[in-house]
């Protein structure tokens, strides 16, 4: 039978007595009886953990790796079992969380007050930014993005995809016109986006042809959400994540144009995340609730795209 855990259980007290016979007396076992268990981890390790001299135990390198790597863990079986006995309601701690600023504000932050009410005592950093930040240097546990994806160690589950269109208020095509072809962009004003994954043109597809001109307006912005507001004030043309502009396509505060050459135009939405499947149980509790009504939310999107 694998006693792994119990035999962690026996090393951090030797450890933490400073003796064998000392932590045999708190454990209620012989010394000898220690000596051999700890003996049997180090031959199964195949390397030795503890320096034994008559006067003290001392770590080896080695040895403070298993230490600090078993309190850990233990840690963690302690907080499993804790939430179970408790309930998910007790878990306590804070999730640094980044999102780009449509989906954050259209998507996410509709969800938290239900968060809230399920887990009470999960607290959310939340930052909203259509840059990409660095889940490292910046100590953010989970990222929701929007767009492709740059090779690296983090883990990313994939979310579902967004279609872009090309929108304008029903002000500005009475003023300006509708567009009918690729071509005709060059005569209006197009609202763009300056962050870095944003391509400076807009790929358009129109009788079997790509199109991949600039585009120039009166506005460049790091965020969706000022050249949405720029578009429903009836500055220009916007290309932008449908999710982002759901209710105003509904409510007819912002009209479609050149559907067709944009029926192609999507950008997949993924959480990314560090730790792998070692991460803290608030990071996973915010996961397993964001994915599946985000996934719902894209979905609605891409059937609403399909219809």
């Amino acid at each position: 039978m694998d006693n792994r855990a119990g035999e962690m259980q026996v090393f951090l007290r030797v450890v933490e007595a400073g003796s064998f016979s000392e932590a045999a007396r708190q454990l209620l076992m012989t010394p000898s009886t220690v000596s051999k268990l700890i003996g049997r981890i180090e031959a199964r390790l195949g390397v030795r953990l503890l320096e034994r001299s008559t006067r003290r135990l001392s770590l080896t390198g080695e040895g403070r790796i298993y230490y600090e790597r078993s309190q850990n863990l233990l840690g963690e079986l302690d907080a499993i079992e804790r939430d179970l006995t408790q309930g998910a309601a007790s878990i306590t701690g804070t999730v640094r969380v980044s999102a780009s600023v449509g989906l954050g504000m259209v998507a996410i932050e509709p969800l938290l007050p239900a968060f809230w009410q399920e887990f009470p005592n999960i607290a959310l950093d939340l930052s909203i930014s259509d840059e990409v930040v660095d889940l490292y240097l910046d100590r953010t546990d989970v990222a929701f993005r929007v767009g492709k994806l740059a090779n690296s160690s983090l883990t990313a589950i994939r979310l579902g995809s967004a279609p872009r269109k090309i929108v304008a208020s029903p002000d500005y095509l009475r003023r300006r016109g509708v567009p009918k072809t690729a071509a005709d962009l060059a005569h209006h004003a197009c609202l763009s986006l300056n962050f870095r994954r944003s391509a400076p043109v807009w790929l358009l597809h129109e009788a079997g042809q790509v199109f991949d001109g600039r585009v120039s307006g009166p506005l460049s912005a790091n965020n969706g959400e000022t050249v949405r507001r720029m578009a429903l004030a009836g500055m220009g043309l916007a290309r932008i994540g449908e999710f982002h502009i759901r209710e105003d396509l509904a409510s007819g505060a912002l009209v479609e144009v050149l559907a067709e050459v944009v029926a192609v135009d999507r950008e997949d939405v993924h959480a990314v995340y560090l730790g792998g499947d070692h991460m803290p149980r608030r990071v996973r509790i915010l996961l397993d609730f964001m994915v599946p009504r985000l996934r719902a939310f894209l979905g609605e999107t891409k059937a609403r795209d399909n219809g």
